[in-house]
């Protein structure tokens, strides 16, 4: 499951052609790592591990869903402040602020034993697999 959903993103811009294999990804790339919720997906033949960094996010504003074999993970940051001076002067800024959301297909998962930490930044999503299919919807609490 961890390759496919990494062969996916990896073929996304992938036009079959080695000249252009990576063409685009460094400008696709450039933009702030907060509205990507940048993503390591683990998995092991007991589970899967997502690990996500939100920096700048208090706990309380990170949000979890599991529903219909997808993992739901949405965040929102309210704390960006203008600091431009009186004349709207501002050299640059690349902070981030507002609402985001990314998902994730696991089909194989107990949503019952979905656990969530949260600490320094990185949000640790750990998702038991189960053989039977489950399709109800579940909030998951952050620790």
């Amino acid at each position: 499951m961890a390759n496919e959903i990494s062969n996916r993103f990896n073929n996304l811009l992938d036009s079959g052609d080695e000249l252009f294999k990576n063409f685009g990804r460094p400008f696709f790339n450039m933009s702030d790592s907060f509205k990507e919720l940048r993503t390591d997906v683990e998995e092991t033949a007991e589970d899967y591990t997502v690990v996500i960094d939100i920096p700048g996010v208090e706990k309380k504003d990170i949000s979890i869903d599991f529903k219909d074999n997808t993992l739901t993970v949405s965040a929102k940051r309210q704390s960006y402040s203008d600091r431009s001076d009186k004349d709207g002067n501002m050299i640059a800024s690349e902070r981030s602020y507002g609402r985001f959301t990314r998902q994730y297909n696991f089909p194989d998962v107990d949503h019952e034993k979905i656990g969530a930490k949260y600490a320094d930044g990185v949000l640790t999503v750990s998702l038991p697999k189960t053989t039977e299919g489950q399709d109800k919807t579940h909030k998951i609490a952050i620790e």
